[in-house]
């Protein structure tokens, strides 16, 4: 079998540090990190299963794999994932993303937290952990994902991860929670665009949005300097209707309090979604600041965009990839096998030629060697 496949993951993770001490060091670092890549895109959820796959695999393992001591326990797994420093091993991830991936200009990337349920110990005191994550909604991949400490909360994390990446030219997208005058500063010191989602819990700056685009709602936005745009979707028995009006206009602008805090902010957005299922209309009315100018069509598509990050990761995540019901909670762990999951989910979406959806692939990596091999390809 060609070594090929796995020379992106020996290039890139064999820069972690071992952390473990020369006397138990039975088995290659990168020989442990290999077979748990391979484990999880096979569908593994935890360290016995990886152990088992490695000891059925274990032949064709030994084709590009040293394996001096044959194949780990599932407790070296465990206990070597626990040691590992998270933000190495999610470091080492990130340049391999670069390295085999590239944003186009006007990517939208969407930034939110997914909890990890089954990571939290009662008996400990231990809450689940919080995953921070970057997801290319064109590309389909994880860009990098940062903990949540868990003193803080997402408003820490995110400036964290954002400052990792490599998002000049993209627009990055995050719900209210990341709406934060300094998370804003620093997508634009990265030379990138952003569209922040309003909500009540901004204040002032909601009411003000708000406000605006009531006064000028009432008179059906005849006498106001706005950009519109309208989009319908029809299928799955319901009718879902989005239009967006956004407005630079500066005498609006100067109208919102502590506008001088927000670095970059040139429009404001307003998107309303009416959904028609039978007799049945709901309506929801959302508000944003943008670094971009104002162009409704624009926003109106970076923040369908966003949505990505729900339906095409973290469902995924739970459903083909049961991240929920995961115990892992030792140390460092939760937090490692998460990337183990995402560079799962990076490679198995990147691999085209299977039809079917990420379980489906997951079983046919299992049960046939050479597509395993056709995912690793895809991550070179």
């Amino acid at each position: 079998m060609p070594k090929k496949p796995l020379e992106a993951i020996e290039a890139h993770f064999s820069k972690v540090k071992d952390p473990r001490k020369d006397r138990t060091k039975d088995h290659k670092l990168i020989d442990i990190i290999a077979i748990s890549i391979c484990a999880v895109i096979c569908g593994a959820e935890g360290w016995t299963d990886i152990e088992s796959f490695g000891k059925s695999k274990e032949y064709w393992l030994r084709t590009f794999l040293e394996l001096p001591n044959g194949i780990p326990s599932h407790d070296t797994f465990g206990r070597v994932f626990s040691m590992i420093d998270a933000q190495q091993f999610q470091l080492a991830f990130w340049e391999w993303v670069c390295a085999v991936n590239e944003l186009i200009q006007g990517q939208v990337i969407n930034i939110d937290g997914k909890c990890l349920r089954g990571s939290d110990d009662e008996k400990l005191g231990k809450r689940a952990i919080y995953m921070v994550s970057a997801w290319a909604a064109d590309n389909e991949i994880v860009l990098g994902q940062r903990k949540v400490d868990e003193k803080s909360n997402e408003i820490t994390a995110i400036p964290e991860l954002l400052k990792i990446l490599d998002i000049a030219g993209c627009i990055v997208t995050i719900d209210a929670m990341g709406t934060q005058t300094n998370i804003a500063k620093t997508i634009v010191a990265a030379n990138a665009e952003y569209v922040l989602s309003v909500k009540e819990n901004q204040g002032h700056l909601f009411e003000d949005i708000a406000t605006l685009f009531a006064v000028d709602q009432v008179n059906d936005f005849k006498y106001a300097s706005y950009e519109y745009k309208k989009t319908v979707n029809k299928g799955h028995g319901r009718i879902d209707i989005r239009e967006c009006w956004s407005t630079s206009n500066p005498a609006y602008l100067r109208l919102i309090r502590g506008l001088e805090n927000w670095i970059g902010l040139r429009s404001i957005a307003m998107v309303i979604c009416t959904r028609i299922i039978g007799d049945k209309v709901t309506k929801y009315v959302r508000y944003y600041i943008t670094s971009l100018p104002s162009n409704a069509e624009q926003i109106l598509h970076a923040v369908r965009k966003h949505w990505s990050i729900e339906n095409k990761l973290h469902w995924v995540l739970d459903v083909a990839l049961n991240e929920d019901h995961s115990r892992v909670r030792k140390d460092q762990a939760p937090e490692n096998l998460a990337v183990l999951r995402h560079i799962a989910l990076n490679l198995l979406k990147q691999e085209k030629t299977a039809k079917g959806g990420i379980h489906a692939k997951q079983l046919q990596a299992a049960w046939n060697d050479d597509y395993l091999l056709k995912v690793l390809a895809s991550g070179i």
